[in-house]
């Protein structure tokens, strides 16, 4: 007989619903409708109508607040820590906050504008460890494709990405820079560097500046198409460090100062991205494809048993 459960909170002030409805689209609710000044209906994963009794150890502040309970929303999040964030970002008054030390919940409360009461739970989810890369580049070879154009700019992402490679162990022997005109030239010559076969990652280093035409978009759709299609049909990770910026400033900015060095950035990425070929090589199903030599190489003997004995049947005959 039931088809659903609509819980309905009202608010007098329509700044109120503005920040209560912000507030339930940043902990992950879906809106299903409305959104305007008068309402707005929310959806959430599983729906659950609970009755309870008020806890004595409740906070005195929690239960003056909770003498009207139709005010009252109880959200079970995976994340509590990171909901905790956001309330505070959006300046929400915390009413209480606990954690258990046997399960590791943890459960606050926040008043909302409305004077509605959001009662928050749960614990972190246990996510399963997954493979990844080291950033050691000691016995590893890594190629840098920098770009001339803008040099400027791109010879600062050379020495950050240089920085970042021996950081993490490679020696000066084990790298090897090339320089092309300009950065539609960087997929041409790191795909040349990838197919030799001698190199665990190829870094390209080059700065785009917006101009005045359409010129832009091109080279940049082009270079980002070209290195992730290089990347992919070769195997051998590359690292993108292309600056793509509308300003010098910007430029600038990401080349050594306020924003950091991409460049250096670029060489991290390429050192985990060899580190994390060398994991996965190590866990590929060679015995798998041992047996299938096996089981291919004893078909063929048998063929060549059913060919000779035809022969010798042919010559008695």
């Amino acid at each position: 007989m039931l088809k659903s459960l609509h819980i309905g909170r009202y608010v007098t002030q329509a700044e109120d619903l503005r920040a209560l409805a912000g507030f339930l689209e940043a902990v992950g609710f879906r809106k299903v409708a409305g959104g305007d000044q008068k309402s707005a209906i929310f959806s959430a994963p599983v729906g659950l109508l609970s009755v309870n009794a008020l806890p004595a150890e409740y906070p005195q502040q929690v239960l003056d607040h909770l003498k009207d309970v139709n005010r009252l929303i109880v959200l079970e999040v995976t994340n509590p820590d990171d909901v905790f964030e956001i309330a505070k970002k959006k300046k929400l008054k915390v009413l209480a906050d606990s954690a258990s030390p046997k399960t590791g919940e943890r459960s606050f409360s926040l008043a909302l504008p409305g004077d509605i009461i959001v009662t928050v739970h749960g614990k972190p989810e246990e996510l399963p460890a997954g493979r990844e890369g080291n950033l050691k580049a000691a016995g590893k070879r890594f190629a840098i494709v920098v770009s001339r154009f803008n040099a400027f700019i791109t010879e600062r992402l050379l020495q950050g990405a240089l920085d970042g490679l021996r950081r993490t162990g490679a020696r000066n022997e084990d790298i090897e820079i090339m320089r092309v005109p300009g950065s539609f030239e960087l997929p041409s010559a790191a795909r040349m560097l990838a197919e030799r076969g001698s190199y665990d990652a190829i870094i390209c280093l080059g700065c785009l500046l917006r101009g005045e035409t359409a010129h832009y978009d091109v080279i940049v759709n082009e270079c980002a198409r070209g290195i992730g299609q290089s990347a992919q049909e070769t195997g051998v990770p590359h690292a993108f460090g292309v600056l793509t910026c509308d300003t010098l400033e910007q430029a600038i900015d990401r080349a050594g100062l306020k924003m950091g060095n991409k460049g250096l950035d670029a060489a991290l990425a390429a050192v985990e991205m060899a580190g994390l070929k060398t994991v996965i090589g190590r866990s590929s199903p060679r015995s798998a494809r041992g047996k299938l030599r096996t089981v291919v190489g004893e078909r063929k003997p048998k063929n060549r048993r059913r060919s000779t004995r035809s022969k010798k049947t042919r010559a008695k005959r």
